[in-house]
C-alpha cells in the first residue's frame, strides 16, 4: 500500500478536525491468515514511522502475543476507527487483547499520545 498513512485524531469530534497527527507513514497491512499469524515475529526491529495493521471482518476479541518478537511494541485495538484499547507489549512475553475490527502494531512509544476514545485511521 504505497502512500497509505496511519493518522491519529485526538479527543472529541470538534477537536478531531484540528488535531491530526501521522502515527506512521510506512504501513504494511497483514491481510492473509499467514501474514496475520506471523505478524512481527522473527524481525529484529521495526523503523520509526512504521505500522503493521491487521484488518478483521467484524469486531470481536482479538489477541496479540510477542512470541519471537525481541522488541517492545505499542498495540492499538480499534472498532470503526475508534480506539478501544492501547497497551505496550514487552518483548517475547507480552500478551494483550481487546475488542477490535482492526489491530495496529507500532514501535514502542509511537502511540504514547493515543488514548481510548481517540480516532485512528488509514488514509491515502
Amino acid at each position: 500500500m504505497a502512500s497509505v498513512r496511519l493518522v491519529h485524531r485526538r479527543g472529541s469530534s470538534a477537536e478531531r478536525a484540528t488535531t491530526e497527527t501521522v502515527l506512521a507513514s510506512d504501513v504494511d497491512v497483514a491481510r492473509s491468515t499467514l501474514e496475520q499469524a506471523r505478524g512481527l515475529m522473527f524481525r529484529r526491529s521495526v523503523p520509526d514511522g512504521y505500522a503493521l495493521v491487521f484488518p478483521f471482518g467484524n469486531a470481536d476479541t482479538q489477541w496479540l502475543h510477542m512470541l519471537f518478537v525481541p522488541f517492545a511494541i505499542d498495540a492499538l485495538w480499534l472498532v470503526d476507527g475508534g480506539v478501544t484499547a492501547r497497551k505496550r507489549l514487552a518483548p517475547f512475553v507480552g500478551i494483550g487483547r481487546g475488542r477490535a475490527d482492526m489491530v495496529v502494531e507500532l514501535p514502542a512509544g509511537a502511540a504514547d499520545a493515543v488514548a481510548v476514545g481517540d480516532e485512528v485511521r488509514l488514509v491515502e
